[in-house]
């Protein structure tokens, strides 16, 4: 971690965007999965997304410390609550029959937990790197979304359009914000940023691959496979991901 204390910003933003493209590369073909899979991804994402980000985001606008922070922090919630965000979320996920169960919901509690209970902390830099990954994961897995959306027959994309072009400019202000803070209060030599972003991530791989167990591509055949696949293993703030039904 010294390391990436040298030029803070710049190489915590490098591994962050690392690991988003490690978790976008690993995301299974839409087209191999069954529809019941597809379904599973929006609505555990939903489930996820609807009633937690702006508790997440706000919990980040209580953590900053610096006085730059807040405008930028605060203009990312005007736009979430102003423009309803959570309601083209619902509406998207209705539209491809992907409102989420109970059971879509109990299959992320245990990580969503984990993650709620970390943001509950006010970490300053780990609470706005946090969210800084989420919201450059979202902007890069919007298209995937989409896709799973017209698998299920569904023409709804406002969510995902609104969200792959205004997460790039959330995500640019949420690094800046990052810079401010960790100029503010320098965090300590061992301390690990990615704390908040090891949590999420396992959450996303939750939301994609419940249970651990891997999804049911379908086979070239039409009938359906069923793979097993192990839970990656984290290394150094990283994990060894490996991509099945490329």
């Amino acid at each position: 971690m010294s390391t990436l204390l040298a030029h803070p910003v710049e190489l915590i933003e490098d591994k962050t965007t690392a690991i988003i493209d490690e978790l976008i590369d690993w995301l299974p073909d839409p087209k191999r999965l069954t529809s019941e899979d597809c379904r599973g991804i929006i609505a555990r994402y939903t489930s996820v997304l609807e009633g937690n980000f702006i508790y997440w985001m706000t919990a980040a606008v209580i953590a900053a410390k610096a006085e730059q922070s807040r405008p930028i922090l605060l203009q990312n919630l005007v736009e979430e609550v102003h423009d309803c965000h959570p309601l083209m979320l619902r509406k998207f996920a209705l539209a491809a029959n992907a409102f989420p169960t109970d059971k879509d919901a109990l299959a992320v509690h245990d990580d969503l937990t984990n993650v709620r209970q970390f943001m509950g902390k006010l970490s300053p830099v780990k609470s706005v790197l946090t969210m800084g990954f989420f919201e450059g994961f979202i902007q890069k897995f919007m298209s995937y979304l989409a896709d799973l959306a017209r698998e299920q027959g569904s023409t709804e994309r406002e969510y995902t359009d609104v969200h792959g072009v205004c997460d790039i400019e959330h995500t640019e202000g949420l690094f800046k914000v990052l810079a401010a803070e960790i100029a503010l209060t320098p965090p300590e030599p061992d301390a690990d940023l990615f704390e908040g972003v090891t949590l999420l991530r396992t959450l996303i791989e939750q939301i994609i691959r419940p249970n651990r167990n891997g999804l049911q591509p379908k086979a070239p055949g039409g009938e359906t496979r069923v793979l097993t696949k192990a839970r990656p293993e984290i290394h150094g703030g990283s994990r060894n991901l490996d991509p099945q039904f490329s």
